[in-house]
């Protein structure tokens, strides 16, 4: 019975695992399809790449450790940039819905990545 309980949070922390991913990717895709031509290119190369990591999550592989990695880097940097560039030129009030959005997907991916990679010994 035991066995059974944590087999069931395993998989719903896995599930809410890949699905942070998922929901990341969606979101750069369709921020990239909004906005067009003023759109950073490498945004929807970001999506697809959590698109497949929320996969690869999902199914429990070992080798999702670099792309984890990789998009922790990658998604700081960005985020950070951004976020950098948008109070230099609006201030924190001028656009504070991004700001504390942009805030929030920094330490979600943080805490994600830095969880995932704390579990890489239980990954197929």
């Amino acid at each position: 019975m035991a066995s059974q309980t944590s087999m069931a949070t395993k998989n719903r922390t896995t599930l809410m695992l890949s699905l942070f991913y998922i929901v990341i990717g969606i979101a750069q895709l369709v921020s990239f399809a909004i906005e067009g031509s003023g759109a950073p290119l490498h945004l929807p190369l970001l999506g697809v790449i959590s698109l497949i990591t929320g996969y690869l999550v999902f199914r429990m592989k070992k080798w999702v450790v670099p792309l984890v990695v990789g998009l922790l880097a990658v998604g700081l940097t960005f985020g950070a940039t951004t976020l950098s560039s948008s109070l230099s030129l609006n201030g924190f009030g001028g656009a504070m819905l991004l700001h504390v959005a942009l805030i929030a997907y920094m330490l979600l991916l943080l805490v994600v990545s830095v969880y995932l990679l704390s579990k890489r010994e239980t990954l197929n």
